[in-house]
């Protein structure tokens, strides 16, 4: 069967390009000083609703089971998800609603030690885990701040719902407890990026220095609800009425890419975080975006780092200085690391 140059017939595949390399059964990043230390300002652990969370999210397993496996086929130049077949995207959805409840599933791998073993193979010394939470039946903010005093691998962003009852407290209570910014999720939490409650969380965010991290653009797979919730149009109200609040626009408006590019190239307050996005527009961001605004992310456990590490080395080939900046330096720099 003939391949394009970017697919690939599983993910340990990627050792054919020069940063990778399989050693003892993984993937690795064998030209570390090449690559340079990256800093992932996208990362999940596994989430629980309703009840409390069932799992320990300080055990190692022997493999992560990603939501895209390690070998299935993968194309690095369509949007990410796009190499789901019908059977995995359905165990996706399965784990994520069902397997919130439980003790079992791939979410059972999806934990601070496994996360950690795949960073050290790459040469990430940071991963930030965002949380997403509501009102009353989710303390997932919690264990991300708890992963984050007990790993030195981890840094946590908080999760505060807009329509969550004293709001400012609730920021208050996460910062105090070492949340770096806020994760926000249009999709899931079921709340327009203009609610006027929305709205008003960025404001508070600003107010304490607080980087929002929002879900931006339709993805595809989502409800049709979700869809019309992370419509890129309904983010420039807020991100316009708050210009002291940073905004990292999650997978780069997903695939409404062209219009997350253009509200990061207009105001200064916009940056472009690169999880999911195809080769051709992570080669967008490298020729057209504002370079000092644009950050490195993965998605984890949805997708092994590896993938959307190759797709920026391969897109800052002969250009070192942007690769720095991507992978590290400008994560590092709003993070005030």
């Amino acid at each position: 069967m003939l391949r394009g140059p970017h697919v690939y017939a599983s993910m340990f595949e990627l050792a054919r390009l020069p940063w990778f390399s399989v050693e003892n059964g993984r993937l690795v990043v064998s030209a570390r000083e090449e690559v340079g230390a990256i800093i992932d300002v996208h990362a999940h652990l596994a989430l629980a609703y309703v009840r409390p969370m069932q799992l320990d999210l300080f055990r190692a397993t022997g493999e992560t089971e990603h939501y895209l496996p390690a070998c299935c086929q993968v194309d690095l130049d369509v949007y990410i998800n796009r190499n789901f077949s019908s059977e995995r995207l359905h165990a996706l959805e399965r784990d994520l609603v069902y397997g919130s409840l439980t003790r079992g599933g791939m979410r059972a791998t999806h934990t601070v030690p496994n996360l950690a073993r795949e960073m050290d193979e790459l040469g990430v010394v940071k991963s930030i885990i965002l949380p997403i939470d509501f009102p009353y039946i989710s303390q997932n903010h919690a264990h991300a701040a708890d992963a984050a005093r007990r790993d030195d691998h981890i840094l946590a962003y908080g999760s505060v719902h807009p329509y969550t009852p004293k709001l400012r407290e609730r920021l208050d209570e996460q910062a105090h407890g070492g949340a770096l910014g806020v994760k926000v999720h249009p999709n899931v939490q079921c709340v327009r990026p203009d609610d006027p409650r929305a709205r008003e969380l960025y404001r508070a965010c600003g107010e304490r220095n607080l980087p929002v991290l929002i879900h931006c653009g339709p993805v595809g797979i989502e409800p049709a609800l979700g869809r019309y919730l992370s419509q890129v149009k309904w983010y420039e109200r807020g991100i316009a009425e708050c210009p002291d609040t940073t905004f990292i626009l999650g997978h780069s408006g997903a695939l409404q890419f062209e219009e997350a590019l253009e509200l990061q190239r207009k105001y200064e307050n916009v940056w472009l975080e690169t999880s999911s996005q195809s080769l051709t527009n992570i080669r967008a961001i490298v020729e057209r975006a504002h370079p000092d605004r644009v950050a490195f992310g993965s998605d984890w456990p949805f997708y092994h780092q590896a993938v959307p590490l190759a797709k920026l080395l391969i897109a800052t080939e002969a250009k070192p200085e942007l690769r720095a900046k991507f992978l590290f330096r400008n994560a590092a720099r709003m993070l005030r690391l």
